[in-house]
């Protein structure tokens, strides 16, 4: 679940938008970093809310899928991390904070539990999914039945992702470009798809915070 607990809070308290974005362990050293490279982007004073995740797999993931890196299965958590969102953050957040327009993003899982949530709630203005794991087991074919539910959605790869070994993991390429031609296709959406140079694991706090800055501009 999330560790609503341990919040890291960061940026303008008086914003009137926050920025969600579940992190995992190591990634609150980078935040700093991040926030940079956000106001290095933007004018628009926002308030970033950092919130740890204590099963990185389990709570970001729509449903269940066998291991696809590594022996850690994905649990299938998303709709309760989702829901504590929607019903314990956001409410804690407006009754403490100025913010009364939300965006949720991330990197990696983070960034696909992003992708995904915005088809299952309205309860976000936007999404930043930096490098999001697309090639998630039936993740595209859901996203071909469904419609996504906010107004902006920002994407982005690396250009080295699909070059991957991993042979789940490499369909990334070709799963982003048609998750790309989804929300164009959408006249509500408003989207962009950026290539970034590198591999996965590249400039992530760099690429998360293009993410952020993008949707903070629309």
């Amino acid at each position: 679940m999330l560790d609503l607990n341990h919040i890291i809070l960061t940026g303008d308290r008086t914003a009137d938008v926050c920025l969600i974005q579940p992190i995992d362990h190591g990634e609150d050293t980078t935040l700093e970093e991040q926030l940079a490279a956000i106001r290095q982007r933007t004018d628009r004073p926002f308030l970033l809310c950092a919130v740890p995740v204590t099963d990185w797999n389990g709570d970001l993931s729509p449903w269940e899928a066998p291991p696809v890196f590594g022996k850690v299965p994905f649990g299938g958590h998303g709709s309760e991390t989702l829901a504590a969102i929607e019903n314990r953050l956001i409410p804690q957040l407006q009754r403490g904070c100025g913010a009364e327009t939300f965006l949720l993003g991330g990197y990696s899982l983070a960034a696909f539990f992003a992708l995904w949530a915005c088809y299952e709630t309205d309860a976000f203005a936007g999404v930043a999914c930096a490098s999001p794991s697309v090639w998630f087991p039936g993740w595209i074919e859901k996203a071909e039945s469904g419609r996504p539910r906010t107004k902006s959605v920002y994407l982005s790869l690396g250009d080295r992702e699909e070059k991957a070994k991993n042979r789940v993991m490499a369909t990334v390429g070709d799963c982003i470009r048609r998750q790309h031609a989804l929300l164009e296709s959408d006249p509500n959406v408003e989207t962009v798809l950026e290539w970034n140079e590198g591999n996965h694991f590249k400039d992530a706090p760099l690429r998360t915070a293009k993410a952020f800055a993008w949707l903070l501009d629309r």
